[in-house]
């Protein structure tokens, strides 16, 4: 396994939301780094984001000029997955949580990469472990949750499959680090640390707006003003995507018990096409 000072070249598989945040700090750390993704609509959508990003940064006087420019220039992208990956240090799978699609891509790339190259998953609750499994030498392979938007949350979620060696979570820990995050390491565990805690708390405050306890808003409030929350856990709900928690919350019920179980009122929305900030509509209305 390389060391972080070998890291020079990266691929970021997804130019999503999460992908094009990733690949953001990745350039932005030094690191040429290509994205990947499946149509060309949506690779220049995610270079076009970290554009904007960084533009915005420059604007508001926390990003120079230069610093801009030099990280535009190393980051690429393409819809071929084989020339994303050539000669890479470390890959980062940001694409759609399905474990059958990232059980697919990660035998792609154990097979066409050898075993120094790190492989990590940005899934928010998938099993580590099971995506690890279908990988060639999967003792490189760990899971790294990225928070949105990644170019500003600190915090990384390091999670350690199975399989991962000692040297593949050092140096995932390592390369967190180095982009200026602040990383937690966690066992492999249906939801880990971050997305168990925060979606119990998400759920319930949508059984209180299902009761009519009280609005979106003022549940929201009652987080940021009586617990010094950053964000009420209904508005960070809309930011995720409401098919996402729901997602997440069919699964932890499964896997860990009754009191995940989605409420009807998430089900109702999602249903509806009310997914939050990115379909216009969810607990609040975006313009």
């Amino acid at each position: 396994m390389k060391n972080i000072a070998e890291i020079q070249r990266a691929a970021v598989l997804g130019a999503g939301t999460m992908g094009h945040g990733i690949a953001q700090v990745l350039t932005m750390a030094g690191i040429e780094t290509r994205v990947y993704d499946v149509a060309d609509e949506f690779v220049t959508r995610g270079l076009g984001r970290i554009r904007a990003n960084l533009d915005k940064g420059v604007e508001k006087g926390k990003v120079e000029s230069g610093v801009r420019d030099a990280a535009v220039a190393r980051v690429s992208g393409t819809t071929d997955l084989d020339a994303a990956i050539v000669e890479v240090d470390v890959v980062v799978e940001a694409v759609p949580e399905k474990i059958e699609l990232k059980r697919e891509l990660f035998g792609r790339l154990g097979d066409a990469l050898g075993a120094d190259v790190l492989l990590a998953t940005n899934t928010s609750s998938l099993p580590i472990t099971q995506i690890a499994d279908a990988a060639r030498f999967p003792e490189r392979v760990t899971g790294m949750h990225f928070f949105n938007p990644v170019h500003i949350m600190k915090l990384v979620e390091v999670v350690v499959a199975e399989q991962s060696s000692d040297e593949a979570v050092e140096l995932s820990l390592a390369l967190a680090r180095r982009f200026g995050k602040e990383p937690i390491r966690v066992q492999d565990s249906p939801g880990f640390a971050s997305s168990r805690l925060g979606l119990v708390i998400g759920l319930e405050a949508m059984r209180m707006v299902e009761a009519g306890v009280a609005s979106a808003e003022d549940i929201d409030k009652a987080m940021t003003l009586g617990y010094g929350f950053p964000m009420g856990p209904l508005r960070l709900t809309d930011l995720v995507g409401l098919d996402v928690r729901l997602s997440i919350a069919e699964y932890l019920a499964r896997e860990i018990g009754p009191h995940f179980e989605p409420p009807q009122l998430l089900r109702d929305k999602v249903a509806a096409g009310e997914l939050g900030k990115k379909s216009g509509q969810g607990f609040y209305a975006w313009g």
